[in-house]
């Protein structure tokens, strides 16, 4: 990776030298300076590519992201919203060329989901998606009232760094409590035949994890470790770094009060991220998975508030 990074530096460099002495000759001809221009703007394009990633220069940023989202305040509708941010974190995996798959899923009775975690793989996955950690929330006119009253409804985004070295996170066997369980949802009848689902609990921090999308009870047990152990790297930063906010920031109830960012949708659309005041009319091509605006003010904007404390 560093060595293809060194690559494309050595050949930004040498084309912006052979532009320099293209612009310093006086007999350059109409098309020659065309070129030239466009040379420039796509230079400029990717300098300002590697200047905004010198902002992810975090340990884990580079890497893949564990990204949970759980509904807060707003019952059905907060369940309902809960699908929504999954299909927009889904969207803006596939729109970034990220591999996003399901590790656990607990749908509601009604509609929409109660909480769900999955695996976002894939390069700078982390340093992106951390910036969405907080409290989203949604205001529009419910599909789920007879009288179509406008509802207000929350949901928590958690984010965790992957980590593959175990010496990060040491966790003893005997910490664990390990059940099993029939696995719920989609999967056709297997799901309901075996207890390949499986649930483990760290004990001494009662942080609880669960995985229920594989076929495999072993697979589904890698995949609880996997979320575990970023859960208790994240949780160890926190406790180690909490004024800093380095990973999650401040872990926050799902209520009002404590938002990210808005969704509006009723009397008018419009979304608002509350940290950076960026802002935007198109909601609907937002929850489309266009959040990649948000995340880069959002990484500038903390960049910018880490210089000045």
């Amino acid at each position: 990776m560093l060595e293809r990074e060194r690559s494309s530096f050595d050949r930004i460099r040498s084309e912006l030298d052979d532009a320099a002495e293209l612009s310093a000759m006086s007999d350059i001809g109409e098309g020659d300076a065309e070129e030239l221009s466009r040379t420039v703007a796509s230079l400029e394009a990717e300098i300002g590519s590697w200047e905004f990633r010198a902002l992810l220069s975090g340990p884990h940023d580079r890497g893949d992201a564990i990204l949970s989202i759980h509904a807060g305040a707003g019952g059905v509708d907060a369940q309902d919203f809960t699908e929504m941010l999954l299909r927009m974190y889904l969207r803006y995996a596939e729109n970034s060329g990220f591999r996003a798959s399901i590790i656990d899923e607990s749908r509601g009775t009604e509609a929409g989901i109660k909480s769900v975690t999955l695996e976002i793989s894939g390069e700078y996955a982390y340093g992106y998606l951390r910036m969405e950690a907080g409290v989203h929330r949604l205001v529009r006119l419910s599909p789920f009232n007879a009288n179509q009253l406008r509802q207000t409804s929350f949901a928590l985004v958690e984010v965790s760094p992957v980590i593959e070295d175990a010496e990060e996170v040491p966790i003893r066997t005997e910490d664990l409590r390990i059940d099993t369980y029939r696995a719920s949802g989609a999967g056709g009848q297997h799901v309901n035949k075996t207890d390949s689902a499986v649930r483990i609990t760290h004990i001494p921090t009662n942080v609880v994890v669960s995985s229920q999308s594989e076929r495999s009870q072993l697979q589904n047990r890698e995949n609880a470790m996997k979320v575990l152990k970023a859960k208790l790297y994240q949780k160890l930063v926190e406790e180690q770094e909490a004024k800093k906010q380095e990973l999650k920031g401040e872990h926050k109830s799902a209520e009002g009060g404590n938002q990210i960012r808005s969704y509006v949708l009723h009397p008018y659309t419009l979304v608002k991220d509350h940290r950076t005041k960026t802002e935007t009319s198109n909601a609907l091509k937002v929850l489309d998975g266009d959040i990649q605006p948000f995340i880069e003010s959002a990484l500038r904007h903390f960049a910018d508030t880490s210089k000045n404390t």
